[in-house]
């Protein structure tokens, strides 16, 4: 397995990883439990400690909230094969961690890591199960995922009474911070407020129990001394402080329930999927949570800045993690799949470019490179051709229809395709046949040896056809309003004006071969918005 699971903030991503690492540890195998951050990694030990005490597991962490002698001894026993579970930080990367019989491998919060870590726990052993948790994954892992690289799952059900965060998103108001403060105070609850900078947290702890007298304030961040830092998350947890002033480290996974407000400082400096996660550590309960994303000033944010921003407030509803991830695929680009760059545009190269170059070399390497394919069809075809959301109500059986039909090389598997979506959904509708009837001449039109296929002044042209004289008597007695333009080595049908009476005119040619297409461009896009009734061009290049 080597499987994304991806489900918003708070909807149950660590039970299932949970319950596979119970399973693995049941069968008599080891499970590493990989988290970014050792206050995680703590909330995570303490979960699993009482979640499974009453099995015979032994479970163990490895963080800098624990002695070193207490580190070496779990370690020890990991080796031994005496311990089944360890979490642990990027403490479980060095040389030192050597699994005795690793089954299992849990990488939290996944795009807190980069490539390069992410391999080299990969390499701890060859067949290993990988499981990745994130709401929002980085570029490159959501793109391998879409493109068939990995598995992913999605968590789309909210947990029961979850209500969605109101998010507002302005210039910094210290009148609006106090209310904030005030109003979380009042019906008893707790605040975070982040200021990403440690060089001026503390004056800003002082600022903020000036604008709140009775607010009891602590401060929190990475450069603390653990046994401190782990005193003040433990004094938020149980209650005994209301307001934590804290820099992205309780950016993952933290789960305070009480705590339902949340202001973050210079919001413009931190990255889509960061705000995202830190939005995450509040609404974890039945109450209306309220997040305040502040900049200094609308002149000061960069374009990047105000996209990333604007993404997060249009996408507050429940379940949007999974689109904001999509936003932020978007925005930076899918990187490099099979270098350590984690976003990145293919800008010079062009998407469906990259990924036709990308198959060739995988199936190169993989020993199965196909003879030489002939180039694909290019059509520019006036007909409504989609997947129908009330067809196919999945977001991922609709991507994977799709990719089957973008990716078919044999008439025969289109014919394989249409008879198992008419028997798992129902009748194609037309917009669904007017696609697989599309990639079905795209495939005959191939072999044929045309490129381009397009309308214009009532006119169907396929080109380049090259014919012999005898190949020009034969088109006239199969087709006898077609004129072929020798000079141009182009084929000219008349079609009807109606769209609808005109695939029968471009999926005629009976000969046919195979050709690897790569996934059209409206293809991907038309996935997700259903198209108006009027034609248009559907651009299968």
């Amino acid at each position: 397995m080597d499987r994304l699971i991806c489900g918003d903030v708070g909807y149950g991503k660590t039970e299932v990883a949970m319950r596979a690492a119970f399973k693995a540890a049941e069968a008599g195998k080891q499970v590493m439990f990989l988290v970014p951050t050792t206050v995680l990694a703590a909330q995570h030990y303490g979960t699993f400690e009482e979640r499974m005490r009453d099995f015979p597991f032994t479970i163990e962490m490895a963080s800098r909230f624990r002695k070193p002698a207490e580190v070496k001894a779990a370690l020890d026993g990991f080796a031994d094969g005496k311990v089944d579970i360890l979490i642990g930080t990027h403490r479980l990367l060095s040389r030192d961690v050597r699994p005795k019989d690793l089954g299992l491998l849990v990488v939290d919060e996944e795009q807190r890591f980069g490539v390069k870590q992410k391999e080299l726990l990969r390499q701890l052993r060859l067949k290993v199960d990988v499981m990745s948790l994130s709401a929002t994954p980085i570029p490159r892992t959501l793109q391998m995922s879409l493109a068939g690289l990995r598995d992913i799952s999605v968590i789309e059900t909210p947990p029961e009474g979850r209500r969605p965060v109101r998010t507002y998103v302005g210039e910094y108001d210290e009148d609006l911070v106090k209310q904030a403060i005030q109003r979380e105070l009042e019906r008893g609850g707790q605040a975070f407020f982040l200021h990403n900078r440690v060089e001026t947290i503390d004056e800003t702890a002082v600022r903020i129990q000036a604008l709140v007298p009775k607010a009891r304030v602590r401060v929190a961040h990475g450069q603390m001394d653990e046994g401190r830092l782990e005193k003040v998350m433990m004094d938020f947890l149980r209650g005994k402080a209301d307001v934590l002033v804290c820099t992205s480290i309780v950016e993952s996974g933290l789960d305070i329930p009480n705590a339902n407000t949340l202001i973050v400082d210079r919001a413009d400096r931190l990255g889509l999927a960061q705000l995202y996660q830190i939005r995450g550590r509040v609404g974890r309960s039945r109450e209306r949570a309220y997040a305040y994303l502040f900049y200094p000033s609308s002149a000061a944010l960069s374009e990047e800045a105000q996209r990333r921003l604007s993404t997060l407030s249009d996408y507050t509803e429940l379940g949007s993690g999974f689109k904001i991830a999509l936003r932020d695929l978007e925005i930076r680009g899918a990187g490099n799949l099979l270098g350590d760059e984690q976003s990145g545009h293919v800008a010079a190269l062009g998407f469906e470019l990259y990924v036709s170059m990308l198959d060739e070399a995988v199936a190169e390497l993989a020993g199965t490179a196909a003879d030489e394919a002939p180039e694909p069809v290019r059509m520019d075809v006036p007909v409504d051709a989609y997947v129908p959301g009330d067809y196919v109500p999945y977001e991922a059986a609709k991507i994977e229809i799709h990719r089957r039909i973008s990716g078919a090389r044999e008439i025969a598997a289109l014919i394989v395709l249409r008879e198992e979506l008419e028997d798992r959904f129902g009748p194609v509708p037309d917009p669904l046949e007017n696609l697989i009837k599309l990639q079905d001449a795209r495939i005959k039109l191939g072999r044929a040896g045309a490129r381009t296929v397009g309308f214009s002044a009532g006119r169907m042209r396929v080109a380049p056809i090259e014919l012999g004289p005898n190949g020009r008597a034969a088109l006239k007695a199969e087709l006898p309003d077609a004129v072929y333009e020798s000079g141009r080595a182009t084929i000219a049908v008349p079609v009807p004006q109606e769209p609808e009476e005109r695939s029968p005119r471009w999926s005629r040619r009976p000969r046919a071969s195979c050709a690897p297409q790569p996934r059209s461009r409206t293809s991907r896009r038309s996935h997700r918005t259903r198209p108006s009734r009027r034609p248009r061009f559907l651009r299968a290049s």
